[in-house]
């Protein structure tokens, strides 16, 4: 039995968390039991067995608390139904009578207050409807960052560029306006230790698009 064979053991784990995921617990011999965490355990534990030392070495790496990080977007993964999109994410739906000006005005407030540089904006549903001609639901991006935070966090690791810059994303839907942006909590809570004082850095870059998300939903100037 070689890798494809745990790799498949794997897979069927994970696929049956995910079925067992509308009826997460049942009582046992009168105990109570998770399928969703008792799944996640055996998949990790199948994980450590195929990977071995790798492993155990790559967890002692990690931010204190990563495992629960990873728990709850197991969590939001299993809600989503497989969407990845929504277990790496926070969303906001915006208060009624907050609007777009409001919000915008919300966010230059806070980039400000925090010395975060807005770096650009997409309107996309306007570049829609000068395509078509017709009139489009709301939908546009924001974009922030701070170039020194920027800069320290890829010398530290160059795949974090991917991320760049912190966006945030208005979108109109059927029941009002939604706020869209990526999970920070991935960067400074589940990855590799950050150092200091590069951690207190992303840590300040994370509170701000968490309360660009919190204040702007609500419009709270």
């Amino acid at each position: 039995m070689g890798k494809p064979f745990f790799l498949a053991v794997i897979s069927v784990l994970v696929w049956f968390a995910s079925f067992q995921s509308r009826q997460s617990a049942v009582f046992f011999e009168g105990r109570r039991v998770n399928f969703k965490r008792v799944f996640l355990s055996l998949t990790l534990l199948s994980a450590v067995f195929l990977t071995g030392c790798g492993t155990i070495s790559t967890i002692g790496k990690l931010e204190d608390g990563a495992a629960a990080e990873a728990g709850k977007m197991w969590d939001r993964w299993i809600e989503g139904n497989g969407d990845i999109a929504v277990a790496t994410t926070w969303e906001r739906k915006v208060k009624e009578g907050v609007t777009v000006n409001d919000i915008e005005q919300v966010l230059t407030q806070i980039a400000a207050e925090r010395n975060m540089k807005g770096v650009g904006e997409l309107p996309l549903s306007k570049e829609l409807e000068a395509r078509t001609g017709k009139p489009q639901k709301f939908l546009k991006v924001y974009s922030f960052c701070t170039p020194t935070t920027a800069r320290t966090m890829v010398d530290f690791s160059p795949h974090m560029a991917a991320y760049l810059p912190c966006r945030i994303t208005l979108v109109e839907k059927d029941d009002g306006l939604w706020m869209y942006t990526l999970n920070m909590d991935m960067m400074v809570k589940m990855g590799r230790k950050l150092p200091s004082p590069l951690k207190e850095e992303a840590w300040k870059v994370r509170q701000t698009i968490w309360d660009m998300m919190e204040r702007g939903s609500k419009g709270e100037f």
